[in-house]
């Protein structure tokens, strides 16, 4: 799990900011379309790279699968939002602290979460997560890594599973903020392989040609991705959200946005 950052540590945090405005009321909305409060402007945080989910692209603009979502949701609910592009952890925190509404981060939907305090929307996106080696590594599987040290980014799914096989397969965990800087060490020889989701790798190997490949079989069993609140009084946008989400499914958009970022 993630680790939880105390709310001070945002002061000073430098978030770019991207408003969106849903769609008005007034116009073309559907009989099962709601509508949010026109006066209100929901803060949403967000990672700063996870691609296809978050990231920059070539022409500088903060784009990707969760942010196509966001916006259709909200132009289909007709409610105003403001992404806050902090990175995971102080995604968390600016959540917890009352500084941000909700977070849309290719967040899993897990009992630990939960349990934690984070209120989660229905899932968009089923996703597992896997490992990956440089190209010419000849590690073919969990057996090839005792002794080895092995990347993840710090809170993450990835984490946990990696964790969660350390002791059977005699490997050592080091920790990274962010995806890019992690598949950097397992490029430059500085770990012998890296776990993140599996869509994230795939997109990256593909897009960037950066020279790593997934191991076939180190896979495990896929969770949904969901929007997230940790504030109860924000359960409206949750509803909002899963509403805007069904929508967008039935009305053929959902899929439009997963085919744009991953020809599915």
């Amino acid at each position: 799990m993630r680790k939880k950052l105390i709310s001070g540590l945002l002061t000073g945090i430098m978030a770019l900011s991207l408003v969106a405005c849903g769609g008005d009321a007034n116009t073309g909305a559907s009989d099962n379309q709601s509508v949010g409060s026109s006066d209100k402007v929901w803060k949403i945080a967000t990672d700063t790279s996870f691609k296809p989910f978050e990231y920059t692209d070539d022409n500088g603009d903060f784009v990707g699968i969760d942010m196509d979502i966001l916006a259709a949701v909200a132009e289909d609910q007709g409610f105003k939002y403001e992404v806050q592009v902090l990175g995971w952890d102080a995604s968390i925190a600016a959540c917890q602290a009352g500084q941000a509404d909700g977070m849309i981060a290719g967040a899993s939907i897990t009992d630990e979460r939960k349990e934690s305090g984070w209120i989660f929307s229905d899932g968009y996106y089923d996703a597992n997560q896997s490992m990956a080696v440089e190209a010419s590594s000849d590690i073919k599987g969990f057996d090839d890594l005792s002794g080895k040290s092995v990347a993840v980014k710090t809170g993450t799914m990835s984490a946990t599973y990696a964790e969660s096989l350390a002791g059977d397969y005699g490997f050592t965990v080091t920790y990274f903020e962010d995806s890019p800087t992690m598949y950097q060490a397992v490029v430059g020889g500085q770990v012998a392989a890296c776990f993140d989701d599996t869509p994230i790798m795939a997109s990256n190997i593909k897009d960037t040609g950066i020279t790593m490949k997934i191991v076939d079989g180190t896979g495990n069993d896929p969770a949904s991705y969901g929007f997230a609140i940790f504030n109860a009084d924000n359960q409206e946008l949750v509803d909002m959200f899963n509403a805007g989400l069904k929508n967008i499914k039935s009305n053929g958009k959902y899929d439009e946005i997963i085919a744009k970022y991953l020809g599915e």
